[in-house]
């Protein structure tokens, strides 16, 4: 699976900010979410992870296109309506970047409005 090693580290990373992975690889048909976790609060993250080996074609935050933030806010409702069984939970979307090898590579983290 294409991205898996950046996947596992991002869960790793969100596990370190003290967060609780509640699901990974959550798919709707058209969509999906690469990481669903709770802060200690219990706000519902959303994370996407992106991986760029080089920047021959830009980094990795440039890759977020438009049409995927769509696609992750559909995702993200599904999760809550299908999984929780409501939508009006505390929740957010981010975008987790790492640029270079998915093992050394540094993090970024992009909480988006």
């Amino acid at each position: 699976m294409k991205g898996a090693q950046a996947e596992d580290r991002a869960a790793a990373f969100l596990t370190g900010l003290g967060r609780e992975v509640l699901a990974r690889n959550y798919r709707i048909p058209g969509g999906e979410i690469d990481v669903v976790s709770r802060e200690p609060g219990g706000t519902l993250v959303f994370t996407e992870v992106r991986q760029r080996r080089s920047e021959r074609f830009g980094s990795a935050a440039e890759s977020v296109t438009p049409r995927k933030l769509a696609l992750m806010h559909r995702a993200a409702l599904s999760y809550l309506t299908r999984e929780l069984g409501r939508d009006d939970l505390p929740c957010r979307l981010e975008v987790l970047t790492v640029d270079g090898p998915a093992a050394t590579g540094p993090l970024r983290l992009y909480p988006l409005d």
